[in-house]
């Protein structure tokens, strides 16, 4: 039999191996890479809904920072936060500064805003009066609004009109929707004139910044989505014909006066009607940007009419139909439109794929919380990167 005694002389070495091997350092797990989370909402039409009865900008809040909610890094309301068919008010004004008061988790200053054609002011009136004092993204009157721009977590650069931002190799560009400057009927005058509009200077400035950051992954965000995109964003899609062959509303309202053929998508670019300027920039320098956010018109998560969802890829820009936390702006008859819902979209250090899922804020289409079956992953032009830490 082999002898297997261990000689004395044998065993220091030994007990110093077990030593050794005992307190080595565990290799550590590596760490989930860092995601960067933004939430997307537009269309709370505060007035509307409070006339009804229901907080549509606060309940909202509220829920995404609720033990059932969603953790979000900076949110991008896409505009109507008032709910007049006429001009907006300051009553109104101070009842969307108070819901966001809801906030308890975040800043208002994580909340970047731009304007949609509910919150343009008159013809009359000094150019976005109203929306520039109550909602106000540069902090110009922080003494009604409380946005102090010195507390946003990321700087903007720009005015209330457009303006940009960076996280990371993200780019944001925000456009705000104005008046026509050639329509001489229009919001006030007529009640309402839907139709996206921007100026000259601001489609300037956009395909500027798009074309000196081919390497920079560009978010576009403005309240209207271009035409052909994105569900109802068609010539005449906002409408349908009644029994005698009349246009009637059908998602927005029939202004014969204005133009409502593009009641649905961004119609005036520089004073030109139906210009196509921005999807003539996208069809030049494909895959400079990557997703087009907006909003405007409020149906249900389902709906594909004019054969459109609410995320549709065109010219290598994904666009999103974000509308709306609403209930209850529009007709009665047109309730099953109104869905209240939003959108977080989440970016993953290192990835070049991001997710959106819809969040339901009320139970009238499913059950409240995530619709799993408008989840979608949306391929970027390039992997994400953090910002560096400050």
């Amino acid at each position: 039999m082999p002898n297997i005694r261990t000689s004395r002389r044998s065993v220091p070495w030994l007990l110093l191996a077990i030593v050794i091997v005992s307190f080595a350092p565990v290799r550590a797990q590596s760490a989930p890479p860092a995601k960067f989370r933004v939430w997307v909402f537009a269309d709370a039409h505060v007035g509307s809904d409070k006339t009804n009865g229901r907080d549509s900008l606060s309940m909202a809040i509220e829920q995404s920072e609720g033990p059932a909610g969603f953790d979000w890094d900076i949110a991008l309301d896409l505009g109507d936060m008032s709910g007049s068919q006429g001009t907006p008010k300051d009553e109104e004004g101070l009842e969307i500064v108070r819901q966001f008061g809801s906030l308890k988790r975040h800043r208002r200053e994580q909340i970047y805003d731009l304007s949609g054609n509910h919150d343009r002011s008159g013809l009359d009136e000094p150019q976005a009066w109203w929306w520039r004092k109550w909602i106000d993204p540069t902090g110009e009157h922080t003494e009604y609004s409380r946005v102090d721009s010195a507390r946003r977590p990321y700087a903007i650069e720009g005015t209330w009109e457009r303006y940009s931002f960076r996280v990371g190799n993200l780019l944001f560009l925000m456009m705000s929707d104005i008046n026509e400057p050639s329509q001489k009927i229009g919001r006030g005058t007529l009640g309402g004139n839907p139709g996206g509009v921007v100026s000259g200077e601001t489609f300037r400035w956009w395909r500027e910044i798009v074309e000196k950051n081919p390497s920079s992954i560009i978010v576009s965000a403005h309240h209207y989505v271009l035409k052909d995109t994105t569900v109802a964003s068609g010539e005449w899609e906002g409408m349908q014909r009644d029994a005698k062959g009349d246009w009637q509303p059908r998602y927005h309202g029939y202004y014969p006066q204005g133009t409502p053929q593009g009641a649905s998508f961004l119609y005036w670019v520089d004073s030109k009607p139906d210009s196509a300027a921005f999807e003539n920039v996208l069809a030049a320098t494909a895959s400079h940007v990557d997703l087009w956010l907006g909003a405007h018109t409020h149906t249900s998560p389902d709906d594909t009419f004019g054969g459109k969802s609410h995320i549709e890829r065109r010219w290598n820009t994904t666009f999103i139909n974000a509308a709306g936390l609403t209930r209850y702006h529009g007709k009665p008859e047109e309730i099953q439109n109104r869905v209240p819902r939003s959108w977080l979209l989440t970016f993953t250090e290192g990835s070049d794929e991001i997710t959106a899922r819809c969040y339901l804020h009320g139970n009238e289409f499913a059950a409240p919380g995530w619709y799993a079956k408008s989840e979608r992953v949306i391929k970027l032009s390039g992997s994400f990167r953090m910002p560096h830490a400050k």
